[in-house]
């Protein structure tokens, strides 16, 4: 990461990939990276942090790091992950936002799985990236410049606010690229996926490949008649609450589930952010928060159905019992589902 922080400050593009304790090991660089302005892409595959020491897969990597000043994408599959970089560049370069980004995708789920994707060609991916050309760089420029200085009280608030004010902007520069990406490609991107959530009562918030697990559950409900649905989580930073909180306002009942352990005693990352998204809502639904799949436990559409028909009894009595609630692991307590 230092390396990309020296070749991104020259005026050239950097590109890094890691994932779990080999992220950890960066944060203070990560931080550095953010504040210097430098739109580095990072390849995250996210894999679980140490310890006790796991290889496998969760969020807890980049959910550690998500207040970092990065901008954070997710991808369901290995096409969106291909098509996630490919934007990545446009995104984190666009002139009022100039902020590194990550893009991330779930470790040997879909890091190492075989799976049929479209690629493009090069001079169309070129075409579409475009030149890179920074205002401001330490080689071939006539004015100089520091990069990472020491950054005093009467200066470093101002600078934290810009930052603050460039992940704002991000939405819209995400927005932007993904409309001229369709344009190009054909494929169409947003904040998040909506599946199934126009007249859903019960639905999931989730981020990852969980998504493909929960779709074919979603369609074995469906066929049975019940009104379930699913919002999979694409943007994570810069969050997108307004979007949630209006995709979730006619639902009645709502499970999160995230994949990393918050340790707040109320429930994990993702839980936080959609909870407080829908906390101004006239009406909004109940919500509990599902912490699942730590450390590569697995999830089948078994185990996405036992949440939906706990949602589904949430629904029919009112009563929505444990707020936080953990999935899968072993235990001589009956689970909740």
């Amino acid at each position: 990461m230092s390396t990309c922080i020296g070749a991104a400050a020259a005026g050239a593009r950097a590109v890094t990939a890691t994932s779990s304790a080999g992220l950890a090991f960066m944060y203070e660089v990560l931080y550095v990276a953010a504040s210097s302005r430098l739109p580095i892409t990072l390849a995250c595959v996210n894999r679980t942090l140490t310890g006790p020491i796991n290889i496998n897969n969760d969020h807890s990597d980049s959910m550690g790091a998500r207040d970092s000043g990065w901008i954070q994408i997710y991808a369901e599959n290995n096409q969106e992950a291909y098509d996630n970089y490919l934007q990545a560049m446009r995104i984190s370069e666009t002139p009022d936002v100039r902020l590194p980004i990550m893009i991330c995708q779930d470790g040997f789920i879909t890091s190492h799985a075989v799976e049929n994707i479209l690629l493009e060609e090069d001079d169309a991916v070129k075409k579409f990236v475009g030149e890179y050309n920074p205002e401001h760089a330490l080689i071939g420029r006539d004015h100089p410049l520091a990069v990472g200085p020491y950054d005093t009280c009467p200066y470093c608030m101002e600078h934290k606010v810009q930052q603050a004010e460039a992940m704002k902007n991000a939405k819209r520069a995400v927005l932007e690229v993904a409309a001229d990406f369709e344009k190009t490609f054909g494929r169409k991107y947003g904040f998040f996926e909506e599946y199934k959530m126009e007249d859903a009562e019960i639905a999931l918030v989730l981020i990852g490949s969980t998504a493909g697990t929960a779709k074919v559950c979603i369609d074995q409900l469906r066929a049975q008649g019940i009104k379930a649905g699913l919002i999979k989580i694409r943007v994570f930073r810069p969050f997108p609450a307004e979007e949630i909180a209006s995709a979730l306002s006619h639902v009645k009942v709502v499970a999160v589930m995230d994949k990393s352990e918050g340790y707040s005693s109320a429930g994990g990352p993702l839980f936080a952010e959609v909870a407080g998204a829908c906390f101004d809502l006239e009406t909004h639904p109940k919500m509990i928060d599902v912490v699942y799949g730590l450390a590569g436990r697995d999830v089948t559409v078994q185990d996405i159905e036992k949440v939906y028909r706990h949602l589904l009894k949430i629904l029919e009595t009112g009563i929505t019992g444990p707020r936080y609630i953990h999935m899968g692991q072993r235990s001589s307590q009956k689970e909740v589902f």
